[in-house]
């Protein structure tokens, strides 16, 4: 079975853009495919609790990634030093997250069949 890692690097509520990855995500673990996320650089803002994007005509996305646990996908990782840089820590999340550092991420990238980053 092909291990499927989407690598989230843009913050949220820029156009339409997560939702359309979100739904991706959810159809690529409909299909019983094992799937990861690893949240870097400004996506670490996608997890971000207390977002208010009703205010600028955005929809909430966080409803979203909670139910991502009924599709299996509970593999949700985080740049360490992408939280530091923009002033996170992980109990700043809406869900919870394996922390991996920078130098970490290359090796253990590899270990994923299919890799999609945006």
């Amino acid at each position: 079975m092909q291990q499927v890692l989407f690598i989230m690097r843009s913050a949220p509520h820029q156009g339409c853009y997560l939702q359309e990855r979100l739904d991706i995500i959810l159809t690529t673990a409909a299909f019983d495919q094992p799937v990861s996320l690893l949240f870097i650089d400004d996506g670490v803002f996608q997890l971000k609790l207390g977002q208010q994007p009703e205010v600028q005509q955005h929809k909430d996305t966080a409803s979203i990634f909670r139910a991502l646990e009924i599709y299996d996908i509970d593999n949700l990782y985080m740049e360490v030093e992408s939280l530091r840089k923009r002033g996170l820590k992980s109990t700043d999340l809406i869900l919870p997250v394996s922390e991996l550092h920078r130098k970490q991420i290359g090796e253990w990238i590899k270990s994923y069949t299919i890799i999609l980053s945006g």
